[in-house]
């Protein structure tokens, strides 16, 4: 008998499922086919990645604020530097003639 391929996405189902505690993993797991131990360990993969997104996601956020401040030092460097070119300009002198 060939072995069941579960996608990503139903993995999740039958893990959330089971996370709901609403029924034991026995029947979820018999409900599916499934041995109990590889709705554990899927269970078990979800729980130990999960850090991940929570970092992933800071890591995104920290990269958006850095922009962010990178691009405020930009303007203001660029304002300093147009404020000092008009400064001078003001002060060249006209040649004479």
């Amino acid at each position: 008998m060939p072995k069941n391929q579960y996608s990503p996405e139903e993995k999740l189902k039958i893990v959330l499922e089971t996370l709901k505690e609403e029924r034991l993993i026995t029947d979820i797991a018999l409900e599916y086919g499934l041995h109990p131990g590889v709705i554990h360990r899927w269970k078990k993969e979800l729980l130990e990645s999960a850090g991940r997104v929570f970092a992933a996601s800071k890591n995104a956020k920290d990269a958006a604020k850095e922009k962010q401040q990178q691009q405020a030092e930009i303007e203001n460097l660029y304002s300093q530097d147009t404020h000092a070119a008009c400064g001078t300009i003001g002060r060249m002198k006209t040649p004479s003639r």
